[in-house]
């Protein structure tokens, strides 16, 4: 059995702010810090003792933080990966949202996974899934480990697509929603093989009070 956690970042500096996102290199906010360390304890807890464990996070600041968090509760080792980074959204990044939002056009019924949209240097649906997609199947093919995945809610869709061996050409309206410092557990099972999706977007580790923390944007 192999057991995939994958993290979407807890909450950041630039939805702080309100900016957009994508390849954008904020950082983690106190709020996001906490939600880390519960992801981190949460993670403890669910993982086998006889099998070790491996971390693989997009190499932005608010992934790799949350990764190093998780790390040093986990005590295990962790790789950085550009290819693991959410959708560029070029010219945008850094910008406030109502800037792209001004100037996004709504994507196509057809060629959903080329689509660009106006903003220069934005990357396309099969672009994210592609790198995305290239990453995981290294992961999967490790089946001594189980593994974090820390990524951003974007990229998650793709993590998982990848994860069921969905093509990319039949992903063009695929999304699984997730959110700030959520965990989706997916598992291999030894017999049959299948590829399940244990839970998708848990945050019940984030309920220290009994409210649901960090339902805030993404990406």
């Amino acid at each position: 059995m192999q057991d995939i956690y994958v993290v979407c970042h807890p909450h950041a500096e630039h939805t702080q702010h309100d900016l957009v996102g994508g390849w954008h290199n904020s950082h983690l906010t106190p709020h996001g810090r906490r939600d880390a360390h519960l992801v981190a304890g949460e993670l403890q807890r669910r993982r086998d003792p006889f099998r070790p464990m491996r971390i693989t996070t997009s190499d932005l600041a608010r992934c790799t933080e949350t990764a190093e968090i998780i790390a040093t509760t986990l005590d295990i080792p962790v790789d950085a990966t550009p290819r693991l980074r959410e959708i560029s959204f070029g010219a945008a990044e850094g910008k406030p949202n109502a800037w792209l939002a001004q100037r996004q056009i709504p994507a196509p019924d057809n060629n959903r996974l080329d689509h660009r949209g106006p903003i220069p240097g934005a990357e396309t649906r099969r672009e994210v899934a592609t790198r995305v997609g290239s990453c995981l199947r290294e992961v999967m093919a490790d089946t001594i480990h189980d593994h974090v995945v820390v990524t951003h809610g974007y990229a998650l869709t793709f993590v998982v697509t990848t994860w069921m061996q969905i093509p990319v050409d039949a992903i063009g309206f695929a999304s699984f929603a997730t959110t700030p410092g959520a965990i989706t557990h997916l598992r291999l099972d030894n017999h049959w093989r299948n590829r399940t999706l244990v839970s998708l977007a848990d945050t019940s580790h984030l309920q220290t009070d009994g409210i649901r923390r960090d339902l805030a944007p993404w990406r």
